[in-house]
């Protein structure tokens, strides 16, 4: 095959899954994932894709935010194993928050039954989740609620943030880096973000592998105010060191 055709190839994968993975591509077409690199640096020249870790995206979805049920079917199995991974990290008693995000409402649908737990969301899928639970105490963030992500958001939210103290959160993010910090497209969705951080004493992120280096347009937290980071094996070592750097622990699932 010549490198035109793959280079076509890998624009026709890229449309149509949102995203080009390097070593799958390598096996797909039976050639050096050096290849499939370099095919990709001519494309991103091209104005056709970003490079991000571990591939690229078509620079058409950099403008699109994939709903919830889209993105609760990427990369499924990771997010699973992430989050049974965190439960170890939930305390015994005290208070929780829960952000919006696939994977933390994975987790908290995991939440034992034994502990004296207080939860705070901004997420109406986790508050699906724990309200029929009678073994935790639930408090949902009012505001407008954005139809992609199912979130909280704006000044409703923020006020009631500024006069919590929480033990322990729990975040999502659309894109995560120690040079960008953890990102979402949606400048408002990213101060409630903000909010939360703020809120707590100890803050975890939960992402699959495929957000690192993958920077949106609103940063809501240095890579630094993260305590620990959740993600799967996927990650290499070299964004392991980059992340214990920026002063986070890294737990791969």
């Amino acid at each position: 095959m010549y490198g035109a055709e793959r280079q076509q190839l890998l624009m026709q994968r890229a449309r149509r899954d949102g995203r080009i993975d390097v070593m799958a591509a390598s096996d797909e077409l039976a050639v050096a994932p050096e290849t499939i690199r370099r095919d990709l640096g001519a494309l991103e020249r091209q104005g056709l894709v970003r490079r991000v870790y571990g591939g690229a995206i078509p620079v058409e979805r950099l403008d699109f935010e994939p709903g919830v049920s889209q993105r609760d079917a990427t990369n499924a199995a990771e997010k699973e194993r992430i989050a049974r991974t965190a439960v170890a990290l939930l305390p015994q008693r005290g208070t929780l928050l829960f952000d919006a995000g696939t994977t933390t409402t994975r987790l908290a649908g995991l939440l034992p039954s034994d502990r004296e737990l207080t939860v705070v969301t901004n997420a109406l899928p986790v508050a699906n989740q724990l309200a029929p639970r009678s073994h935790c105490t639930l408090f949902m963030l009012g505001g407008r609620i954005r139809g992609t992500t199912l979130a909280a958001v704006e000044s409703w939210a923020l006020d009631v943030l500024a006069g919590l103290t929480i033990d322990v959160g729990f975040f999502g993010a659309n894109g995560f880096s120690p040079q960008r910090g953890c990102t979402t497209p949606d400048p408002v969705e990213a101060a409630v973000k903000a909010a939360m951080i703020r809120a707590c004493r100890r803050r975890i992120l939960l992402a699959d592998s495929s957000k690192y280096g993958d920077d949106q347009f609103s940063r809501f937290a240095e890579i630094s105010d993260i305590d620990v980071v959740v993600t799967d094996t996927r990650l290499d070592e070299v964004a392991v060191a980059a992340l214990n750097e920026a002063e986070s622990e890294v737990i791969l699932a």
